[in-house]
């Protein structure tokens, strides 16, 4: 629950002025305030939004795209992922954020595996907030941009972890304790392969693993890198929901899109295809 992670959040407002000032909870666990009279409301749902007003450099997920998300993950077809993620999280982590929440999958495997820890999950779309705060007990659902600033307490957080999302390298290390851990998951070309040329899915970067050591340089040191590869068995109701809820979804054709998928056959098995890719915080990175 939110209330659980107040103790670790910063007051956006004062930390666009550089002065770490903590949130607490106000006289009902509805509002959050800060010691320099900044409040902030508590949505029914179980979120808090913590965004400074600015204009970020990424839109965040409609309703739609985590409804999608939602009904595919729920089907299990992701679930090697989470494992391998929180089997890269070091056992006795005590904090983790996950930046790029979308539903709360991810962080609630990783919770689920230490009774103690608590979770604090970040992301730019309200609609992902909403869904992550009811992922699981023990984790605060933050609406906030990554490239804005984090509302998280400096050297607050034993492991961050960010699984198909953009990362901020210089706040990563700014809120990970001097030994803390980030935990990566980014796709292999192979990822999705069968689908990309049909219907025309947006393509992965070359060599985006290394393209990604490259901008964590400053900050961090690699510690392990694991290749994940399986197949799944897909129906044209799961493909739908897997494109719905990528950037996909946002380009091309949606019609043409659909009648190609008509084409394909009822079940049609597909590449899944990342590496999980582990960060050491540098002991001398810039805090």
């Amino acid at each position: 629950m939110l209330t659980d992670i107040v103790d670790l959040l910063l007051c956006p407002q004062c930390r666009a002025r550089d002065v770490e000032s903590g949130l607490g909870v106000g006289d009902t666990d509805r509002t959050l305030l800060c010691d320099r009279g900044h409040s902030f409301d508590v949505a029914r749902q179980g979120y808090v939004g913590l965004s400074t007003g600015a204009g970020g450099k990424f839109t965040g997920d409609s309703a739609e795209m985590i409804a999608a998300r939602d009904a595919f993950l729920g089907q299990g077809h992701f679930d090697p992922i989470a494992a391998a993620v929180s089997a890269a999280v070091p056992s006795d982590s005590e904090v983790v954020l996950d930046v790029g929440v979308g539903i709360g999958h991810y962080l609630a495997t990783v919770l689920d595996a230490r009774p103690g820890a608590r979770g604090i999950g970040v992301d730019v779309s309200k609609f992902a907030a909403r869904r992550a705060a009811r992922s699981h007990v023990r984790l605060g659902s933050v609406v906030a941009d990554i490239w804005s600033g984090l509302p998280v307490r400096s050297h607050s957080v034993s492991a961050v972890t960010c699984v198909f999302a953009p990362r901020n390298a210089g706040e990563l290390g700014r809120v990970l304790v001097p030994d803390g851990v980030l935990v990566v998951v980014t796709p292999t070309e192979r990822h999705q392969r069968e689908l990309r040329g049909p219907l025309g899915l947006i393509g992965v970067e070359e060599n985006k693993t290394r393209r990604l050591g490259e901008s964590l340089s400053g900050q961090f040191e690699p510690v392990a890198e694991l290749p994940l590869e399986y197949s799944v068995t897909l129906s044209h109701n799961d493909i739908e929901a897997l494109v719905g809820m990528g950037p996909s979804t946002r380009h091309g054709d949606p019609e043409a899109r659909a009648a190609a998928l008509t084409q394909l056959p009822d079940a049609i098995t597909v590449t899944v295809s990342v590496i999980v890719s582990t960060y050491r915080r540098r002991a001398n990175a810039a805090s």
